[in-house]
């Protein structure tokens, strides 16, 4: 079969997977995130490479049908698991548009709608955050290289010839600060930026589960005291353990006090600033140098779209910028070439979906999306203080819920066990997903309110499969 089918194929075979998509999108509010326990396979697949071709029309309802016959689900309302949402129809469509257009958004005078929609949804999160005068950021593929983006942003301004000369000709070593709750793409990006992850310095918690300022306060007068140069501290807004977003106020001053960068990663949490009615959870965001925001995570957009802002967008250009003769410039643009303020080349349109979305539904639909889902959380919190076999093992701030199995006999390994079973015996139809972690070395169960289609009926389930657990457990 050739690459340029005829317009009577390509109709044909695009209303199927839209026809498959729609009857998907029907099964969400009822369908298991994956098979029973006993019907899971992690075998890899073995079929040789085709020299032919084959039917699409049957290729496309053969693959479509495994992957959702035996696939993990993460858009049911089912899912309570790590912070993969249910996407919005409208952000589907998007990815249709953008995949078939496939506009590159390397320079604007390439794609100069394109490049001025992202410009402007950049700024429309930017202005929700609380910013004025100039600001700016990118889409990135996601939290990972947001956060790696935002240490960049870092060094290059507190240590203006690393970008040139590296890390090794400063003369003094460049230390960080994050909380031990801090998302592990810090240590990732702290190692591939030659900073090294010994010069990470992870802050414990208060006993609200927020990097203690005072200890931090402390580590940075020592580091200065021993002859190393502290640059920047990363704040979370939304931890992925436990949601819990750090005292950003605080945090500010301390910067502002030793001439540190302030960065936020409000992956997750940073979302909230759509709400005007919660937006306090996130306070002094807006004092921040840098932010990290995923909108596939809370604003329900599919994979990926993560976005990095600063307050600083000199910087940008300081950090990223490269030369290069055969990139296309356009003198009268007013916005910079997005190749020269990232760092990616080949620029996908991840800010369709979000643009969209907002233009659809309004960011009204988004403040009723984050009270509905903070509002059920806290109704499972409700029903964790009149539970007879758990309780809560942390303050909840955002819709994700740790709690523990009421066993106070039991030591941490013998606990730890024992959630992993209720987690073993709560998944194994997988009708629903839950999951344990860890919370100050401790173990705890975990469940978050993601998807927009979880209705309290959900969360009842959830609950007679967690009573049935812990008494079988008993």
């Amino acid at each position: 079969m050739r690459f340029d089918l005829d317009s009577a194929t390509r109709r044909r075979l695009g209303y199927r997977v839209i026809d498959h998509i729609d009857n998907f999108f029907s099964s969400l509010p009822d369908r298991a995130v994956q098979l029973p326990a006993g019907q899971r396979s992690f075998d890899p697949l073995s079929n040789p490479l085709p020299e032919a071709g084959a039917d699409a029309e049957s290729l496309l309802d053969n693959i479509f049908g495994e992957l959702v016959d035996k696939g993990f689900h993460v858009p049911s309302a089912n899912y309570f698991g790590l912070m993969n949402p249910t996407p919005t129809y409208i952000g589907v469509l998007a990815e249709l548009i953008v995949a078939g257009l496939n506009p590159q958004l390397a320079t604007t005078k390439r794609s100069q709608l394109a490049s001025k929609i992202e410009h402007e949804t950049v700024r429309w999160v930017g202005e929700r955050v609380g910013w004025s005068g100039d600001f700016n950021g990118t889409f990135t593929t996601g939290g990972n290289e947001a956060n790696f983006s935002g240490l960049a942003l870092a060094l290059a301004a507190k240590f203006p010839s690393v970008i040139e000369d590296g890390i090794s000709s400063l003369g003094v070593r460049p230390v960080l600060y994050a909380s031990t709750e801090a998302h592990h793409s810090v240590d990732k990006s702290a190692g591939l930026l030659g900073i090294g992850r010994k010069a990470l310095r992870r802050v414990p918690l208060t006993r609200n589960l927020q990097l203690d300022p005072q200890i931090l306060e402390q580590t940075i007068t020592a580091d200065l005291a021993g002859g190393l140069k502290p640059f920047c501290v990363v704040a979370t807004a939304g931890t992925t353990n436990s949601g819990a977003v750090d005292d950003l106020v605080a945090l500010a001053e301390t910067c502002r006090r030793h001439d540190l960068w302030l960065h936020v990663d409000g992956a997750y949490g940073g979302s909230v600033i759509f709400s005007d009615r919660h937006r306090g959870l996130v306070g002094g965001i807006e004092q921040a140098d840098s932010i990290t925001i995923d909108p596939h995570k809370w604003l329900a957009m599919p994979l990926a779209a993560g976005v990095i802002l600063t307050r600083h967008p000199e910087m940008l250009e300081r950090a990223f910028a490269v030369a290069a003769p055969y990139m296309p410039q356009a003198a009268e643009s007013r916005n910079v070439d997005n190749s020269r303020i990232s760092t990616q080349w080949t620029r996908r349109m991840n800010s369709l979906k979000l643009w969209l979305t907002l233009r659809v539904h309004g960011r009204r639909a988004y403040e009723e999306h984050i009270d509905r889902q903070l509002r059920l959380a806290g109704s499972f919190v409700s029903w964790l203080a009149n539970s007879e076999h758990f309780e809560q093992a942390a303050p909840q701030v955002l819709p994700i819920v740790v709690f523990r199995f009421k066993a106070r006999r039991l030591g941490p390994e013998a606990l730890a066990a024992a959630h992993s079973a209720i987690v073993e015996e709560v998944t194994g139809t997988g009708q629903r997903w839950i999951s344990e972690t860890k919370i100050n070395g401790e173990s705890v169960l975990r469940m978050m309110v993601i998807s927009y289609l979880t209705e309290q009926r959900h969360l009842q389930a959830l609950q007679e499969a967690l009573t049935a657990a812990a008494q079988a457990l008993a």
